[in-house]
């Protein structure tokens, strides 16, 4: 049974959180290897099995983000997430008992990772432990921010299922397939493209002559807002000022947060929005307090507003608004009040999976971890059902790319799968911050992020 989901832990959580002020992701800046490729791997010219995969048998690790320290030396509270391990296992039974993966029984593997250890050495021993001591077929990643660790798993073919909010874009997923793939979320450069024109609706940027632009300091950022961000804002002769924030570490996040606070008051600019997540939105709004800086918030699920919401004695409330942008992630978008729950089949039917074992959640938010869990595992026996003596990374990514609309995220709102597409999650919602009830809600209906 889950903690009494008015109480708070500092312990698991999937999402993007505190760590950013105390992990070290100097690495985001390029992409790097982790050791060679083992040999003897089947499956890179789509035929045979891939790493994990014997006659019986299919390796799936699950990654378990330990955050305990992490939030004891920030101060921050995160709603308790429920038990990692017996999530995993309702999981494995539930799957064993409903034809397995390919015919193969799911082994289902748990490795927890110290979040305040983060380092691009910690994701390669990470990386090691999972490709070459558990021989995994696929790990579901939870929270690794490093960029040696994705393209890692990739030279060892093993499969990533990413329940992590990162920015990944299209080239870096085309650069590492078919081992990468996110089964919860939506694409980024889906994102980023339907971001910009869901703030102008919601009159963000209604008379402004200048935006700000928060982000952090990585290829796929810089990437979006050379093709995306800079095209849109000249269309409608806006000046944009852009701070790259280096997350490095605790003395250059704070840095280039207060950096970025001062120049953007100097310049008088009054609207700002962020890209990258890792709780930049939570550290600006603290450094901007302090700076006596003020404007008008664009934000999104990469900013976690529950988190905004939930930390008030360090997050100022009164800085939120007028704040807008749009959600995907239910989970920590907007309290129950503002969105039943569960509201979807794809909800109830995950939940059911984890009632069977004992597991229950007291709030969508307590769901967050368990969801794209959820999530990560359905897909994959969905993508694997008839691949048979071929179950390798290629078959299972072909496979996924003809389910079209078949499967649906407990994560999301919507699902859209097909060729050269490396999320399943195609829905968002528009979404405010109203100081009547000091929440962010939705307004609107859901909205697709792609059609192709």
């Amino acid at each position: 049974m889950s903690r009494d989901p008015g109480t708070h832990t500092t312990g698991w959580d999937r999402a993007l959180t505190v760590r950013a002020a105390v992990a070290t992701v100097a690495a985001l800046l390029a992409f790097v290897g982790c050791g060679a490729v083992l040999p003897g791997v089947g499956g890179a010219d789509g035929t045979g099995v891939g790493p994990g995969v014997t006659a019986d048998a299919v390796t799936v690790v699950f990654v378990g983000t330990d955050l305990t320290r992490t939030a004891n030396l920030t101060g921050f509270n995160t709603a308790s997430a429920g038990d990692p391990v017996r999530q995993m296992r309702a999981l494995e039974s539930h799957v064993n008992a409903n034809g397995g993966i390919a015919g193969r029984r799911m082994r289902a593997v748990f490795r927890n990772y110290e979040a305040s250890d983060d380092s691009p050495a910690a994701e390669e021993k990470l990386c090691n432990q999972i490709t070459q001591d558990d021989r995994a077929f696929a790990v579901v990643l939870t929270g690794q921010l490093q960029a040696n660790a994705r393209p890692c798993y990739a030279q060892r073919h093993t499969l990533v299922l990413d329940a992590t909010l990162i920015t990944i874009d299209q080239a870096t997923n085309e650069r590492l397939a078919p081992y990468l793939f996110a089964p919860a979320y939506p694409a980024y450069d889906d994102f980023v493209r339907a971001y910009l024109p869901a703030l102008a609706a919601q009159g963000f940027f209604d008379g402004a002559r200048q935006a700000g632009i928060v982000a952090v300091d990585a290829p796929a950022n810089r990437a979006m807002y050379e093709q995306h961000v800079v095209p849109y804002l000249k269309q409608r002769e806006i000046t944009p000022t852009v701070a790259w924030i280096d997350s490095t570490d605790l003395g250059t996040l704070n840095t280039g947060l207060n950096q970025a606070a001062v120049d953007l008051r100097a310049k008088r600019v009054e609207r700002v929005f962020f890209l990258g997540g890792t709780r930049l939105a939570s550290f600006f709004l603290t450094s901007a307090s302090a700076q006596g800086f003020t404007a008008r918030y664009g934000i999104s699920s990469y900013d976690n507003p529950s988190f905004l919401i939930g930390n008030p004695d360090i997050i100022p409330r009164e800085a939120l608004t007028g704040a807008v942008g749009i959600g995907f992630n239910p989970s920590q978008d907007v309290a129950d009040r503002e969105y039943a729950f569960p509201a979807t089949d794809p909800e109830r039917a995950c939940l059911g999976i984890f009632a069977a074992a004992g597991e229950s959640f007291g709030t969508r938010e307590n769901a967050r971890v368990a969801f794209p869990y959820c999530d990560a595992v359905l897909l994959l026996q969905t993508g694997a059902k008839d691949l048979g003596a071929d179950l390798n990374a290629h078959r299972w990514l072909a496979a996924v790319g003809r389910l079209d609309t078949q499967f649906q995220p407990a994560t999301g709102f919507s699902g859209r799968l097909g060729p050269d597409r490396f999320a399943a999650s195609n829905g968002y919602r528009a979404f405010g911050y109203d100081s009547g009830c000091a929440c962010f809600t939705y307004r609107g209906e859901d909205v697709s992020f792609a059609t192709r």
